[in-house]
């Protein structure tokens, strides 16, 4: 072939971070050889023959540009789930599996069947991570994208779980026949700003812009999902919304104007107040 095309002289020889150009790597062996990502190791002398080379060769290029590898590699994993992703979706976040632990834990507080509406659910990722961990949830999932919620069922199906999630069309409740009520309320809605500088770094500048801002102040989502819950909550139940890093003051009032009680700040990882949840007061 002319060059050295070994393990080990590609990773040498790229200018991606090493652990990016491994994750690459360790796809292109699974897919044409169906070796293990140990084999960047165990076996670094081995040459790529001219398909893994080239798809080698487009995917540095492509991250090189900044495409995110989530959907260089059409997954990406996600509380004891993979998921399928692509442009159409918004990339599932660690911060946001916060969200499936508070549902996980509302749900086993309750007796039998529980009902819970994902609202704007993008790949599926909440929605999906709930029903997978909690047999005894019922889920449906909103969003107004005919792409995103094609992809969610393609992971819905993928993961045996089709036939627990109902996915419906439309933008947030507009999606739910009116009298439809819920357990639990779930939504990882956009909250950017417009104007953010965010929004023209990382991997934020290949993903679905409707998926990352509201386009005005980054709460008109937030305000709207929180102030129409309440004709969708069962009496004493909860819903739970992430947030940006220093929106946790406006949401708790946001929540405090819909007249919800119990009020929680939840922090993520890094400490940051990232989420937040209310309760509807009992009938």
């Amino acid at each position: 072939m002319g060059t050295n095309t070994s393990l080990r002289s590609l990773l040498n020889g790229t200018t991606l971070p090493q652990n990016e150009a491994k994750i690459l790597l360790a796809f292109i062996l699974e897919k044409h050889y169906q070796l293990p990502r140990s084999t960047l190791l165990s076996r670094d002398e081995m040459q790529l023959n001219s398909d893994a080379l080239t798809q080698w060769q487009a995917l540095e290029t492509k991250r090189l540009a900044g495409e995110p590898i989530a959907y260089l590699l059409g997954k990406k994993g996600f509380h004891e789930i993979e998921l399928y992703v692509a442009p159409g979706v918004l990339i599932p976040r660690p911060e946001t599996e916060i969200l499936v632990e508070i549902a996980l834990r509302e749900i086993e507080k309750l007796k039998g069947k529980v009902r819970v509406l994902d609202l704007g659910t993008g790949s599926g990722a909440i929605a999906l991570a709930v029903a997978h961990s909690a047999p005894q949830a019922l889920v449906t999932a909103t969003d107004q994208s005919p792409e995103a919620l094609t992809i969610a069922k393609i992971n819905a199906k993928q993961l045996g779980l089709a036939d627990r999630v109902q996915f419906l069309e439309g933008n947030w409740y507009d999606a739910l026949d009116m009298t439809a009520q819920f357990d639990l309320i779930i939504s990882n809605p956009p909250y950017i700003a417009a104007g953010d500088t965010h929004l023209d770094e990382g991997d934020l500048r290949f993903e679905p812009a409707s998926a990352l801002t509201d386009g005005t102040s980054g709460l008109s989502c937030l305000e709207l999902i929180i102030s129409q819950a309440e004709a969708h909550l069962k009496p004493n139940s909860l819903i739970v919304v992430e947030h940006g890093f220093d929106q946790s003051g406006a949401v708790v009032n946001l929540m405090k104007n819909a007249k919800f009680q119990a009020i929680q700040v939840h922090q993520d990882l890094a400490g940051h107040c990232r989420a937040a949840s209310g309760r509807k007061p009992r009938a």
